[in-house]
């Protein structure tokens, strides 16, 4: 566990390169041009060798596009439990996305014109859903879900399959119900290469959502501009501030939550008053990973990517999450100063407020999608939602008289700007 003290001469300075940039490494950053370069160069055969070789599946294109009949079964199939579950996290979901939609309005401006927005669903979207050891069948819910209710004609959906080439039958199943009839089984890097420039199988998209490993963040970067991406969501991080009423045993649970990601990159913040206290926290959390099915990258995780942030008193930790800008962020604190601690803290993807709201809730059902900034990209990155499938456009429309009363203000920029047709284009229409 690294400790920082808030009041110390060198705490930004610490935090920030804990916190560190969130650039991906030269090795990463060369593997993954190469990987595009090679997909647009040769296709389909190059991502089916790139299936071949990390997600050791040999497919051939036909066989990268799940069948519709074999959705169908997947969702035939799914256990009565989980069922259930999907259908209350659904339900969860939707209602939260459609309270955001944005509407689209006219109104007169000060000369009498009248301007105006309407969005429009981008025309074709792309979701990346990580699979693997950690199949995130909630990941299907929280990106699929909002592009539905943006009303996004085409979707599709990419996610690795295994050695058998089959993709895991829960996130089949949850694509299904939420409406995606077009997935194939593609991974990492080759899968955000074809849907951002296109193969004979996979038709390219508009925008790519979803989160991945730092090769599949480091690809969308690398494809931005030439499509659309969500965010740049990195490993995953939890910023848990406590003060003297939180039980160790629940924080040192929902340090375990995140850590159980296991990717190694994890980063766990707890800040406190006590240096006791966090002590006591990781010595919980290490506890209880004995118990857990991935308790080993756990510890691991707990050795190395803990940060513990000691302040003064309780109100400072507003300005330590500031300053990291967390994807998560528990304040479990004495409910009487959870209102204006929560008010002064601007950077953080989601907050969840109180002793009983752990991150697992935002992870899998409250409502918000979990598709959040990490490193430190909450400064300038929102989590994902409805209006991120969708594309705005401004109106503007002026009547002889308006255009009257705007004719001084375009005169002198045209001036200002030394651009005598920008002015002469309105001069005619009077």
């Amino acid at each position: 566990m690294t400790f920082l003290r808030f009041r110390a001469k060198d705490f930004r300075a610490q935090l920030s390169a804990f916190v560190g940039t969130g650039e991906a490494s030269p090795d990463v950053r060369d593997a993954v041009a190469g990987i595009i370069a090679d997909v647009k160069r040769r296709g389909d055969a190059a991502v089916l060798a790139y299936t071949a070789k990390f997600d050791r599946a040999k497919l051939t294109a036909a066989r990268q596009r799940i069948p519709l009949a074999e959705l169908r079964r997947a969702a035939a199939s799914f256990a009565p439990a989980k069922k259930k579950a999907f259908d209350e996290a659904a339900k969860c979901v939707t209602a939260f996305h459609a309270r955001t939609l944005p509407k689209g309005w006219t109104a007169p401006n000060p000369h009498g014109a009248t301007v105006g927005e309407r969005h429009h669903a981008i025309r074709r979207c792309g979701l990346y859903i990580p699979g693997g050891q950690v199949p995130l069948v909630s990941t299907v819910l929280m990106t699929a879900l909002p592009a539905k209710v943006a009303g996004v004609p085409e979707l599709c959906a990419c996610t690795p399959p295994g050695p058998d080439g089959k993709i895991n039958p829960d996130i089949l199943a949850a694509l299904y119900l939420c409406g995606v009839r077009e997935v194939y089984a593609i991974g990492g890097v080759q899968a955000i290469a074809a849907m951002a420039l296109g193969t004979s199988t996979v038709t390219a998209v508009d925008k790519i959502f979803g989160p991945g490993n730092a090769f599949v963040t480091e690809a969308k970067r690398q494809v931005f501009g030439l499509v659309g991406v969500d965010l740049l969501p990195g490993p995953s991080e939890v910023m848990i501030i406590a003060d003297r009423t939180a039980d160790p045993e629940w924080v040192a649970a929902d340090l375990c939550a995140q850590a159980e990601h296991g990717s190694g990159k994890e980063k766990l913040y707890l800040v406190t008053e006590s240096e006791a206290f966090a002590k006591q926290c990781l010595a919980a959390a290490r506890a209880q990973s004995a118990s857990l099915t991935h308790g080993e990258k756990i510890r691991k995780a707990l050795d190395a990517k803990v940060c513990a942030i000691l302040v003064p008193k309780i109100e400072d930790a507003a300005e330590a999450a500031n300053l990291v800008a967390p994807e998560h962020l528990e304040l479990m604190v004495a409910p009487a100063k959870l209102k204006a601690l929560s008010a002064r803290i601007t950077t953080a993807g989601a907050i969840l407020l109180g002793h009983h709201t752990p991150t697992v809730l935002g992870d899998f059902t409250a409502g918000p999608s979990h598709t959040l900034p990490t490193g430190g990209t909450g400064r300038f990155f929102s989590g994902l939602r409805v209006a991120d499938f969708l594309r705005r456009t401004s109106l503007v429309h002026y009547a002889p008289a308006s255009l009257k009363k705007a004719a001084a203000v375009v005169d002198a920029f045209s001036r200002m700007e030394n651009l005598d047709a920008h002015g002469r284009s309105l001069k005619v229409r009077l």
